[in-house]
């Protein structure tokens, strides 16, 4: 199945910015980090933008978290933005400049977890991890369980082992074969859509053989983003963004009709610092973190 689904991506690959032999390890972390929860179409032109403008660890790192929050732009979850930063910033410190090759080290930068740092390992230093995103278990759960995918909690270790057993030996085909069926997953064997018959391996999945059963778990929730304190918060973080000075408490409450909502907002923004406060006599004002 795997070498199926490696000829099919070497005719169906898109041509991404983050792929291919020469891109550095430092653009992958990069971009693993923005694609959580965020389309390709939108991370793309911010990560060119952002790459342009740190190359390296230590170009962002030489900047302030707060131009970070900045250059994320729209992206959502700007968070990331703060961690990429502080990811940038270990990696100067502790690593000479660059993105850890080690597993371990790569876990214990901030913001990164298992499955990021077993992507950059994979994907910019050629290891072979199992590298599980959402694609990667559609694709294993359809064509090996029979069975839908809803995005349920974090991999299994069952998970973990059986996708690592498909795995060729070799590092750098492990990492092929990896990208292969995500590639997959993202462009035919999606969550609403999925293309069966232009499926390259149709005739051995258990899915489609079984009639494409539908998720037998508790319906999934929809996500609202309209009048939530998320939104509220976007408001308040385009504001500070847009400005290169502190903008006054007047101008951040002008963004949201509901006061108690701009309150906790405003409150959580500067708890996740994403914003800080600066008092003077004139009152209060906000700003990108320095």
């Amino acid at each position: 199945m795997i070498n199926i689904i490696e000829r099919w991506y070497r005719h169906h690959a898109r041509t991404l910015p983050w792929r291919g032999d020469h891109v550095s390890a430092w653009a992958v972390l990069v971009s693993e980090v923005m694609l959580q929860q965020t389309p390709v179409s939108r991370v793309e032109p911010v990560f060119v933008e952002w790459m342009a403008r740190w190359p390296t660890p230590a170009d962002l790192a030489a900047e302030s978290p707060g131009e970070a929050v900045r250059a994320w732009g729209r992206l959502g979850y700007p968070r990331r933005a703060l961690r990429l930063h502080a990811a940038a910033s270990a990696c100067v410190a502790q690593h000479g400049g660059e993105v850890p090759n080690d597993i371990v080290a790569l876990r214990a930068l901030p913001g990164v977890g298992d499955y990021t740092s077993a992507a950059v390992a994979s994907f910019a230093y050629s290891q072979r991890h199992a590298v599980l995103d959402t694609n990667v278990r559609r694709v294993h759960a359809r064509m090996l369980d029979a069975q839908e995918f809803e995005r349920p909690g974090a991999p299994t270790k069952a998970e973990r082992l059986r996708a690592l057993e498909l795995l060729p030996r070799s590092g750098r085909e492990a990492a092929q074969a990896s990208i292969a069926v995500m590639e997959l997953g993202a462009l035919v064997c999606t969550a609403r859509t999925p293309s069966c018959d232009t499926c390259p391996v149709r005739e051995a999945c258990a899915w489609l053989q079984a009639g494409r059963p539908a998720w037998s778990g508790p319906p999934r929730k929809g996500q609202t983003y309209a009048g939530t304190d998320r939104q509220c918060r976007g408001r308040i973080l385009q504001v500070a963004r847009d400005a290169h000075s502190p903008v006054p408490r007047a101008d951040v409450e002008s963004v949201w009709d509901s006061q108690s909502q701009l309150v906790r907002a405003l409150a959580s923004l500067l708890h996740d610092e994403l914003i800080e406060e600066v008092v003077t006599a004139q009152g209060r004002s906000y700003r990108l973190p320095r």
